[in-house]
């Protein structure tokens, strides 16, 4: 018979990492949207522009949904860490999907395929390194 142990990790380093990292995704997003709007790529998808603040809202929204996330597989998963690795790996590219079928300039949509990637390279890390291998 096999038995799974699960380790509890404290939720309030996870949670206060996390919303820090989520922070700082927002932040970043929003730089790398105004970075590339000021190099001239529009940030109009189907005729209507996307507000910088936009950028950090849905990041900073979306990092706590995995953050939310970390906490359930931190208490369910037999590998946290992983887990939460590979659901998310597979999220951020999922995330890409709209942003390739958006109705705007190429160049857009790599900007916003960039803002997505920037978002999953800071949060992934920061919320993983706090969950149990």
């Amino acid at each position: 018979m096999s038995v799974t142990t699960t380790t509890t990790v404290p939720a309030k380093p996870l949670i206060t990492g996390g919303l820090t990292a989520a922070a700082v995704a927002a932040a970043a997003t929003a730089a790398v949207a105004a970075v590339g709007e000021s190099a001239g790529i529009s940030l109009a998808v189907g005729g209507k522009a996307i507000p910088l603040t936009g950028f950090a809202m849905l990041t900073a929204v979306f990092s706590v949904v995995g953050l939310v996330l970390a906490l359930v597989l931190a208490r369910a998963a037999g590998r946290p860490r992983t887990a939460f690795v590979r659901t998310t790996i597979v999220l951020t590219a999922l995330s890409l999907v709209p942003d390739v079928l958006a109705d705007a300039a190429a160049a857009t949509k790599m900007l916003l395929m960039m803002t997505h990637l920037v978002a999953a390279a800071i949060v992934i890390p920061a919320i993983a390194r706090r969950l149990s291998a």
